[in-house]
């Protein structure tokens, strides 16, 4: 930037930003304003936004109809409390998601993202047994490359060679497992669920897609091993619904679209169409009913402090509205196609090492990618007038549904071009 605003001179020698090594990545990208699928930098440049803010803003940004709803509810009630109150927005919102959710998923508990929706999701499973006097089952089977968030359970259950590497010293001991591929992987699944019995209180993963880490893909067959097999044997099956939910591999929920009902399922980031942080976690009637008593040590005691925020339920319910009235499943079929004949040719760039395409989500993998290399890759892309940000040795696409064609095809070829000379 040949001349950064004064807020950005000013902030930058005080804030710290996320997973970045401050001493040694380049400055970040002072950011003007965003509208449908484009951020404008402060210079005045316009970038194509490939990955829509961590695959938030699905329908894109600024969208009036989200726009207007938060405009609304911030200016009659911005927050009350949700202990012993409730308010419309997030009643209707919970009753809306109830009737969106596979089978009986009924009970709605509402948080403020989607880490903590998976913290409320492993509390919920180990109380359930607690309450039931079951005693002991205190540790919960993950997967290999497993990614569900950054508070400290969430990271106990997320793959340990990734974001949670420097914490193990403090994170509690889980059952971590190859996802059950095919037949045999099934088998020794089944079997680990028996060796290890009475001491799993649930069994956490990611449906059909793992995000962070490494936009790994896996079949509704290895999906519906995950639950089926937990859940002959009484075992809670945890659902992470918070990178796949709302039609980002095609269905609106990947467990809706594999035909299995999971006990308890974690949403975030499209549920508010990426306008505000929310989370909500939704639960199946035998958890619920497993709180229910006069005993309040029962009770189930989790409750943030902007639980339901007005204004993140206003948000939300204009989400599904436009889920509802605009044509989102059909415009995530047509992202997969044009991803896929767009991406194509990246496998034919020396040090790819896999292109896959899964609805709206593209992924480039490289044989390697040193620090250095990914530095450039991202001033390149920025270059190129995309807003593209690869991480490990991924390269990915998770776009807006509402991007045109042109854009899209945009992005593909950028990548190719940006891979092919960087």
């Amino acid at each position: 930037m040949s001349k950064p605003p004064g807020w950005y001179r000013a902030g930058l020698p005080h804030i710290w930003l996320p997973y970045t090594q401050m001493a040694a990545e380049p400055p970040p990208v002072a950011v003007a304003a965003t509208d449908g699928t484009r951020i404008r930098l402060a210079d005045g440049r316009e970038l194509i936004d490939g990955i829509a803010s961590w695959w938030t803003a699905c329908h894109g940004y600024n969208h009036p109809h989200i726009v207007a709803a938060i405009r609304e509810q911030a200016e009659k009630m911005p927050h009350v409390m949700f202990g012993g109150l409730v308010h419309e927005g997030a009643m209707r919102l919970a009753a809306r998601l109830a009737a969106l959710a596979p089978g009986d998923l009924g009970r709605v508990f509402f948080s403020d993202s989607g880490s903590t929706a998976v913290e409320v999701a492993l509390k919920m499973a180990l109380q359930y047994h607690v309450n039931r006097g079951e005693a002991g089952r205190e540790r919960f089977v993950c997967f290999d490359g497993g990614y569900h968030g950054d508070t400290v359970a969430a990271m106990s259950v997320s793959d340990d060679a990734g974001f949670a590497r420097a914490f193990r010293g403090l994170l509690p001991g889980q059952i971590r497992l190859p996802l059950p591929r095919g037949d045999e992987g099934r088998a020794a699944y089944a079997r680990a669920l028996d060796e290890h019995g009475k001491s799993i209180a649930g069994v956490i993963f990611e449906p059909s897609a793992q995000g962070a880490g490494g936009m790994i893909f896996h079949d509704d067959a290895t999906l519906r091993a995950v639950v089926e097999e937990a859940q002959a044997r009484g075992i809670p099956v945890i659902a992470d619904e918070i990178f796949t939910g709302f039609h980002r591999t095609g269905p609106l929920f990947a467990c809706t679209g594999a035909g299995v009902v999971p006990d308890i399922l974690c949403l975030g980031k499209a549920l508010t169409g990426g306008a505000v942080g929310m989370g909500a976690t939704l639960a199946r009637p035998h958890i619920f009913d497993a709180f229910s008593g006069n005993d309040l040590d029962a009770a189930f005691m989790h409750g943030p402090t902007f639980m339901a925020n007005p204004i993140a339920c206003a948000a939300a319910n204009a989400s599904l509205d436009l889920f509802e009235t605009e044509p989102r499943a059909r415009q995530v079929a047509a992202i997969n196609d044009a991803l896929t004949d767009g991406l194509a040719p990246a496998a034919r760039i020396a040090g790819t090492a896999d292109v896959r395409v899964k609805g709206a989500i593209g992924v480039v993998e490289l044989q390697a990618l040193s620090l250095e290399r990914l530095y450039a890759l991202r001033a390149a892309f920025i270059e190129a007038g995309l807003w593209v940000r690869p991480f490990g040795r991924i390269v990915y696409l998770t776009p807006a549904f509402t991007m045109s064609r042109a854009d899209l095809d945009a992005l593909s070829a950028g990548i190719c071009r940006v891979l092919a000379e960087v």
